[in-house]
């Protein structure tokens, strides 16, 4: 029987469990393919330490990591935090915000690519957790695209991390601003649980409809990830046993399938999105149920879904 064990704070992950992941191991599928995971959180926070230390160990391969120095970093601490949007009271507002990008570029010493801006909302609270109090239609308002026009002009791109019915604003942005390179995370946020929940083949052709709109936008990529998260609706978390990659493939294969063939293999990448995930499957599980996925595809098309659609969106170069 499955345990009733809490989600984090957060309420859209599971806290991972080292104890209860390593009931379930498996070879690395296909361990030589190059893979450049684009999202990865690094943090120290409610107890919780995932940084650099964390990032390597339970990982088959040669993981290369860049560091930067201290000073890099405390400069970064100083700017001010682009992710949460605060209504100011100045009416040039978008210059404020480039002085800030612009400080960001020169502290990440040519590394910097873009800014990742969480606006998920929601007007049930079981859905909106952490993000209850974020406002409703965001992405829509004018202080906050005069800050958002920043972006192009300094060759920045835009990470989006929304839930599912909140897709048509962004799209409605990436349109507004077509020179603006827009990533949309975690597969646009599908939601599986509150008033979303056993009502999962309903959602699907919202979210469904939602992507297909989306992918018309040529500025728009998508990220294939973010399904372990308990926002999707499945309790693998609450299983006695972590999932098989093959169960895992199983659960999202509609969803990354569909965003593949809406966006393309060219504009679509694989993350991990850890260690919000890592509370439902290990990384070995996350990437080796990718490779099921994608076993149907060509080689070049699986290399840009693992690793240069990626170096081609944050401009990386691999060596």
């Amino acid at each position: 029987m499955a345990s009733n064990l809490p989600a984090s704070k957060s309420g859209l992950y599971a806290d991972p469990r080292e104890d209860w992941l390593a009931l379930h191991s498996e070879d690395v599928i296909d361990p030589a393919r190059r893979i450049v995971d684009p999202h990865h959180h690094l943090w120290d926070r409610g107890g919780q330490r995932y940084l650099i230390d964390e990032l390597a160990p339970g990982r088959r391969g040669r993981i290369r990591v860049r560091r930067g120095g201290d000073e890099r970093q405390r400069r970064l601490r100083q700017c001010c935090d682009l992710r949460r949007h605060r209504r100011p009271r100045q009416p040039h507002a978008g210059r404020g915000r480039a002085e800030v990008l612009e400080a960001e570029i020169a502290a990440g010493n040519g590394r910097f690519r873009g800014i990742r801006h969480s606006s998920p909302w929601d007007a049930d609270p079981d859905v909106a957790g952490m993000y209850a109090l974020r406002p409703k239609g965001l992405l829509l308002d004018p202080t906050f695209r005069k800050g958002f026009a920043c972006l192009a002009p300094l060759g920045l791109s835009y990470d989006s991390w929304l839930f599912h019915p909140q897709i048509g604003e962004l799209a409605d942005l990436a349109r507004a601003f077509p020179d603006t390179r827009i990533v949309l995370d975690h597969c646009g946020g599908p939601i599986g649980v509150g008033g979303y929940a056993n009502r999962r083949e309903e959602i699907f052709e919202a979210w469904k409809a939602s992507i297909r709109d989306i992918a018309g936008c040529p500025n728009v990529v998508v990220k294939l990830g973010g399904l372990a998260m308990c926002l999707l609706g499945y309790d693998f978390h609450q299983r006695p046993r972590p999932p098989s990659s093959e169960q895992a493939a199983a659960a999202w294969r509609p969803y990354i399938e569909t965003c593949i063939e809406a966006f393309g293999p060219s504009r679509a990448m694989f993350e991990s999105n850890f260690p919000p995930d890592k509370g439902q499957c290990s990384y070995q599980v996350i990437f080796n149920a990718f490779k099921r996925i994608a076993a149907q595809y060509s080689e070049p098309e699986k290399t840009a879904l693992f690793s240069q659609t990626a170096a081609d969106v944050y401009r990386l170069k691999l060596g």
